[in-house]
């Protein structure tokens, strides 16, 4: 039996829910914890639920419920608050997921979910959205082969873009393919972008050439479709670098395997000469810093020089001197980045394990920010009040 059905969902929630309700203790500790984070002047964070596995991110188009995908078997509903969520509890309990990873919404409030080899929608209802009645979108074979069981960056990311459309990151499952590998998965668009009508129609490959994103999101007024991208591991410490790219039309390339990050050559692919039409980076990041979730800032709630693109780092695995494990800022003016810096950093303490593992945001309707934590479960808000 599924854990999500042992509890009946007011109890579940009571479970999960930050205080005042059950595991006083954890909370306790994520609040210490909070209290050596480091933000700009004027910003504060705070606890502002508990989720187990907590990673991709959703807010409905009403702004009263956040989404919350996992790496595992389950989704959460959170029914947003002021300084804390009202409720937390297990959404679509009788649905077997796998890596729900990347909840979200088009503009009419149907909710769409991006697993590991399926994705599938739920049709808003007053009140919420018919739970035990998804529709398969886009079923098993049609997003990754039949065949492919290896998870390794099985997480998948969607966005509905400006066209309409239905945006999904594929990551590949190779630190650095084969010739033979790279020939399969460039047929089905894995380490790429995928887009799909709403209804699973019309699957064509967006964007190639990329190792594993699980963070995009659109430029305010424009089609131009930004996204995170972690690159080759074992190549030493401070190369290859990570990488936010920019995708103004479909069709380009962004250099995997040829290139392991930014204009580093993989040793697999360094004989081999890349196409001609490759696009680089429109900026590097820190190299294995596990660059995830990002999102545009809408709101004005931050100050003026405060709103531009935030970037999550869940922190590097494979560093001899660990990096990330904090939210970055990467200014943003007339198109183009500026340099990413820390924003909010502490959990990071120069040694593994890290006192927690931020994974994506969203923006709540006040303007502040939802961080989600897969190593504490957590959910934590960023807020501005100038004190």
């Amino acid at each position: 039996m599924r854990r999500g059905l042992l509890f009946p969902l007011a109890l579940l929630a009571a479970f999960l829910l930050a205080p005042p309700f059950a595991r006083a203790d954890h909370a306790a500790d994520l609040r210490a914890t909070l209290a050596k984070i480091r933000l700009p002047p004027g910003f504060h964070i705070a606890l502002y639920a508990l989720a187990p596995e907590a990673r991709g991110l959703a807010r409905s188009p009403d702004g009263a419920t956040l989404i919350v995908g996992t790496s595992g078997d389950r989704i959460y509903r959170v029914a947003l608050g002021a300084d804390q969520a009202r409720a937390v509890a297990v959404f679509a309990p009788k649905q077997n997921f796998v890596m729900p990873n990347g909840p979200c919404f088009a503009p009419d409030g149907t909710l769409f979910v991006a697993a590991f080899d399926r994705i599938v929608s739920f049709a808003p209802r007053p009140g919420g959205w018919d739970e035990d009645h998804p529709r398969l979108v886009v079923p098993p074979g049609k997003l990754i082969p039949v065949d492919e069981n290896s998870l390794g960056h099985g997480l998948r990311v969607c966005r509905i873009g400006p066209d309409g459309k239905l945006y999904v990151t594929i990551g590949q499952p190779t630190n650095v393919p084969t010739k033979a590998q790279q020939e399969v998965f460039a047929r089905w668009g894995m380490g790429g972008i995928v887009r799909v009508d709403r209804d699973g129609a019309n699957r064509e490959i967006f964007a190639s050439g990329i190792r594993n994103s699980v963070g995009m999101d659109f430029e305010p007024g424009t089609t131009n479709l930004w996204f995170t991208d972690n690159q080759v591991d074992g190549m030493g410490d401070d190369i290859p670098p990570e990488e936010l790219n920019k995708a103004p039309r479909p069709g380009l390339n962004f250099g995997f395997p040829w290139y392991g990050g930014g204009q580093v050559r993989t040793h697999e692919w360094a004989a081999e000469t890349p196409p001609s039409d490759l696009v680089f980076p429109e900026l590097e990041l820190n190299a294995h810093a596990a660059d995830l979730g990002m999102i545009f800032y809408r709101g004005t709630a931050f100050p003026k020089e405060w709103r531009g693109i935030f970037i999550a780092q869940h922190g590097s695995w494979n560093r001899s001197i660990p990096i990330g494990a904090r939210v970055m800022f990467v200014p943003f003016h007339d198109g183009k980045p500026g340099a990413a810096i820390p924003f909010a950093e502490g959990w990071n303490q120069g040694a593994t394990p890290y006192l927690g593992r931020p994974v994506a945001l969203a923006e709540l309707p006040d303007g502040s920010l939802i961080v989600s934590d897969d190593q504490e479960g957590a959910l934590y808000r960023i807020f501005y009040d100038g004190k």
